[in-house]
């Protein structure tokens, strides 16, 4: 509106300007003052428009950014082959993590798969519950410290936490098999029960996200940011 009510001010301006000049000046004279006057209209009707888009154009980004709220950071766009920057939000992305470690379980339930197989053999002279028990206890001891020492150096234990978890698995399913054979509560019901809370505890530490990272990296991933 403002750029039209100029643009209306400079032609009147204009025709009095010619209507005064016309009376001492040729024919030839009149007309190139006309065109010289028309071409200093447009340019300054060009030059309005375009300071009247750059103006609306900052006050909508000005809005768009008080709604928002993000006053944060910015990126450049050219208008009119000049920058104009709008603000843009900041995104610090924090990684998923379980609450507790697999090794803080995984220990301890290798270590009573172990001596479970230990005690058995004494008690019974099964060799299969040795074997069983040596094998099962000790792959999941020798995971469970893997995945502490991997740990430490701030690397991700995944690979280990998911074979701990296939062990769980594997020791619930022969439980359930020597169950329904023996009906035995002791020690087969207990192992059910220890290896199906252990594999819902494996299967929660992944769909977590694996292990939270030690404090060192995360006090320093704090300063960095």
């Amino acid at each position: 509106m403002s750029s039209t009510i100029s643009q209306t001010s400079c032609i009147s301006a204009v025709h009095s300007r010619l209507h005064l000049r016309n009376r001492n000046q040729s024919p030839l004279q009149i007309l190139r003052s006309k065109v010289v006057m028309m071409n200093n209209i447009n340019g300054h009707a060009i030059k309005a428009s375009t300071l009247e888009s750059k103006s609306a154009l900052n006050r909508t980004l000005k809005s768009h950014n008080a709604i928002l709220g993000k006053p944060n950071s910015s990126t450049t766009e050219y208008v009119n082959g000049e920058e104009i920057s709008e603000p843009t939000e900041n995104v610090i992305s924090e990684q998923r993590s379980a609450k507790i470690h697999d090794f803080c379980f995984g220990l301890p339930y290798g270590g009573i798969v172990l001596s479970g197989g230990l005690i058995g053999f004494i008690f019974s002279r099964n060799t299969a519950s040795l074997v069983t028990g040596g094998l099962y206890g000790g792959a999941l001891l020798a995971l469970s410290v893997l995945s502490l020492k991997i740990w430490k150096q701030g690397q991700s234990s995944t690979p280990f936490i998911l074979g701990q978890l296939g062990i769980a698995a594997a020791l619930l399913w022969k439980n359930i098999q020597t169950y329904s054979l023996t009906k035995k509560i002791l020690p087969t019901g207990f192992h059910i029960v220890l290896s199906t809370a252990m594999l819902c505890f494996y299967t929660y530490v992944i769909v977590s996200g694996g292990n939270p990272p030690p404090k060192k990296l995360k006090s320093s991933a704090a300063s960095e940011s």
